[in-house]
């Protein structure tokens, strides 16, 4: 937690002290001060996406946030999505991964149907970046094509330009419902020397694409304000006067408190996966008292199923159980026989389980709530003959067909076909939070690292090469680093694979936050699974 913490707030500094001072001597506010002062003054900011490209890009000097702010938060009592460029970083340049974590934004805000608000400060594509950042279905243009359908659908877009908006990226405050633009601003495809070199016109910045000019001549500002301050004032009014978004909504139970304190989960939560934790305690620390009713709860134990309510919104809870649970198998003249199953392992009943349990919530209209720390299916010859395959099969069927807001935590490991049934980042999650330590990857490091070692002793065996004992350990240390560090939660969290990174005390606060925000997910249509192997 401290080297998240430090991480953080350095994430937050965006491009350091110098480009911080050099925005105000422009007379302009930083992406994060001007989200502070658009939200209400009591409002919680749900930060989203600050640790996309963490530790990349290193050879261009990084790109902190990936250069652009995203936070859910009320503005006028209402909850919007807030996409705040950071102009700090490298002139808020739009990096591959700066496209993917706004358009990540826009999916958040495009399910929950939340105000979008844009504040706009950035001179465009990264040039030395070009081909990552241009062409495909999760770059630029789809920000833009989100844009366009995202109005069409009714949910209200407003973009302020609050700075530099050069290139394709004019397209995106042109795109929205409603354009505000400060003075000093500049609003063009190309720049005064592009155009100088393009058709040898000299024509300055201001007359180009200034304020006064798109206010009075072009026609494509809404509204023309002098200064920063002025314009988020100006915003702030209009999301008041629009009336298609209800205010903040409370929870429809009212809130009790939980059984445990917030910091009992330091004492029941182990990362070691040679110690077990029974996950009904923790969930005691985070679901109101006494609402907590779990389903089957003598059947399938491997993984924990129940309804609860969560600081009085309801929910639906699939969490994976990390000790030693009993399992009763049908048997004949004898009767029944028991085994044990193993911590973390999704096993034949519990996949079943679960499966009933998704498509209950589904019909009741109930949000789900994934808590990770598996190290995936169970495997071998029984599991196999038991039909471990088609039981996961059924648990990724429900779930991938959820009409309901799906919600994921990882607290410890998220591992393989364990991650894609307990939803993982590939099957729509609407929110994905993760505690500091989790762990996501194909495999544990241990399997992962001795397996491509084998993989390598072999191929170098086929070409003849002999590797003695020291040239094997320094292989599998190499091998283990790598993957190691690849497991890490921060390095998914880099690539968007995490909205948010959570401390592990305020995982009641963070769930209810994130189901406050679905309350206003549409529930569209009937809950249909495909063909289910049964």
């Amino acid at each position: 937690m401290d080297a998240l913490e430090k991480e953080a707030r350095t994430i937050r500094l965006g491009g350091g002290e110098r480009g911080i001072e050099r925005q105000h001597r422009h007379g302009r506010l930083t992406a994060r001060e001007r989200i502070e002062r658009l939200a209400d003054a009591d409002s919680h900011l749900f930060e989203c996406g600050l640790f996309s490209a963490w530790n990349m890009y290193q050879e261009y000097g990084g790109a902190p946030g990936a250069g652009v702010v995203t936070a859910i938060t009320a503005v006028q009592g209402r909850v919007c999505m807030v996409v705040a460029n950071d102009a700090t970083v490298k002139a808020g340049a739009f990096f591959p991964m700066t496209c993917k974590k706004i358009i990540r934004a826009q999916e958040i805000a495009r399910r929950a149907r939340l105000p979008l608000l844009y504040l706009v400060d950035s001179a465009g594509v990264f040039l030395p970046l070009q081909e990552d950042v241009f062409p495909d279905t999760d770059d630029f243009g789809r920000i833009f094509r989100n844009n366009a359908v995202i109005s069409a659908e009714g949910v209200p877009q407003m973009a302020a330009i609050m700075g530099n908006c050069v290139a394709g990226g004019g397209y995106l405050p042109v795109l929205c419902d409603t354009l505000l633009m400060t003075e000093g601003s500049g609003l063009y495809l190309a720049g005064p020397a592009l155009v100088k070199a393009a058709i040898g016109q000299d024509v300055d910045s201001e007359d180009l694409g200034g304020a006064e000019m798109h206010a009075s001549v072009s026609g494509t500002v809404d509204f023309r304000e002098p200064d920063d301050e002025s314009c988020i004032k100006r915003l702030r009014d209009l999301v008041l006067a629009d009336m298609r978004t209800s205010p903040v909504q409370g929870p429809p139970v009212e809130s009790v408190s939980p059984n445990r304190a917030a910091d009992d989960v330091y004492d029941i939560f182990s990362h070691d996966p040679a110690q077990q934790y029974d996950v009904v305690d923790l969930l005691d620390c985070v679901v109101d008292a006494g609402s907590w009713n779990e389903y089957r709860a003598e059947f399938g134990g491997s993984i924990v199923c129940g309804y609860a309510r969560i600081d009085g919104y309801p929910c639906g809870i699939v969490a994976n159980q990390r000790k030693l649970t009993k399992r009763v198998m049908p048997g004949g003249k004898a009767g029944p026989s028991t085994s044990a199953n193993m911590p973390a392992v999704i096993y034949v009943e519990s996949a079943d389980k679960a499966a009933r349990f998704i498509m209950d919530c589904n019909q009741k209209r109930i949000p789900l709530v994934f808590m990770h720390d598996t190290t995936g299916f169970m495997v071998g010859r029984d599991s196999e003959q038991e039909g471990i395959i088609r039981s996961g099969a059924k648990m990724v069927n429900a779930m991938s067909n959820s009409i309901v807001p799906k919600i994921s935590l990882i607290t410890g490991g998220s591992y393989g076909a364990g991650n894609y049934a307990m939803c993982g980042r590939a099957f729509d999650p609407f929110l994905t939070l993760a505690w500091p330590g989790a762990r996501c990857a194909v495999m544990g490091a241990g399997s992962a690292a001795n397996t491509l070692l084998q993989i390598d002793l072999a191929a170098r065996k086929r070409r003849g090469e002999e590797v003695d004992e020291a040239e094997r350990t320094a292989l599998l240390e190499a091998i283990s680093a790598s993957y190691n560090e690849q497991q890490d939660i921060l390095y998914g969290a880099a690539r968007g694979w995490v909205d948010r990174m959570i401390e592990p005390h305020r995982t009641r606060e963070e769930l209810a936050d994130a189901l406050q925000i679905a309350s206003t997910f549409p529930i569209e249509g009937e809950y249909r699974t495909g063909v289910l192997q049964t």
